[in-house]
């Protein structure tokens, strides 16, 4: 490099400062210098492929999440429909199973055609579903009554009846979270699917617990929210509350199963020792009672 050029070269205190053409290349403390080598090029080809699979699940997720949006919107405006259509007394019911049977094969994998598959499982449950339901709505229509005639008096059995009317709403509310998923999952008479509604409500208080925060929070949101209601509050309680029951009833079924085999192995080895278990409730699904659409043999 010709003397003209470089004007001053210090290297004094690990500092370089080379000026070219009037041009500092090196102005600060040459310290640290950090090579990239042949071996650490699967470590950056590693790194790359670990957020390049981050982004790739995280992409799924956000469609699988907005693709269940949808269909909890287009469940709701389904279940607004039908339920219209058979004059909301008549419709409630069909209407509620029809969701119920639905969110159970979606939580299942299921990705049948939502529209073709409401309609035909609205037709199919038109009858049973009403004998299921018209005694909810009774019950609901005689509450409703009583609170609106006891509410107000000031005597202390009018309050004394309305605490007992507000008591039987909050069991009401129970058991109808767990009525139309039971439906969904098990074949039962509809007295029968109305007692272990009813019994499971009792005995599995903890989920009976969720199942009202969830209804207490999805009334609160609608109401804060009206433009929820069209396009998500019913639809987003069904598909939250039978998702919830599926987990719960196969829970339940498994502590039964596992219990029965106790039982049996004991009985085998001639031991005379009662097992019971207060947090499993016998299965509907034994005997001759089924799962809804299996064989029955």
């Amino acid at each position: 490099m010709p003397s003209s050029q470089v004007q001053s070269c210090n290297d004094s205190s690990s500092r370089l400062t080379c000026r070219l053409f009037g041009v500092y290349i090196f102005e600060k403390p040459i310290t640290n210098v950090t090579w990239t080598t042949m071996a650490s090029v699967p470590a950056m080809k590693k790194n790359r492929k670990e957020h390049a699979m981050m982004a790739g699940t995280f992409s799924a997720r956000s469609y699988s999440f907005f693709d269940t949006l949808f269909w909890i919107a287009c469940l709701n405006l389904l279940w607004i429909a039908s339920t219209l259509l058979g004059l909301v007394i008549l419709g409630v019911g069909p209407a509620t199973a029809a969701a119920q049977i639905l969110v159970r094969r979606r939580v299942r994998g299921d990705a049948a055609p939502l529209l073709r598959a409401f309609v035909a499982e609205y037709m199919r449950n038109l009858v049973p579903a009403n004998l299921l339901a018209l005694p909810v709505l009774v019950v609901a229509v005689a509450l409703a009554l009583n609170w609106n005639y006891f509410g107000g008096a000031a005597d202390l059995l009018s309050q004394l009846i309305a605490a007992g009317t507000v008591v039987g709403a909050i069991f009401l509310a129970a058991v109808v979270c767990y009525l139309f998923p039971m439906y969904a999952r098990y074949e039962l008479p509809p007295g029968r699917h109305l007692m272990m509604s009813s019994r499971f409500a009792v005995r599995h208080l903890a989920g009976t617990v969720i199942l009202l925060f969830v209804s207490a929070a999805s009334i609160y949101a609608s109401r804060a929210l009206p433009g929820l209601i069209p396009f998500f509050s019913i639809g987003a309680w069904l598909f939250v509350t039978g998702w919830l029951c599926d987990r719960f009833f196969t829970a339940n079924d498994e502590s039964v199963a596992a219990l029965a085999a106790l039982q049996e192995n004991l009985t085998d080895d001639g031991g005379h020792i009662h097992v019971s278990s207060r947090s499993a409730m016998k299965s509907p699904t034994s005997k001759a009672v089924v799962h809804r659409g299996a064989s029955v043999t």
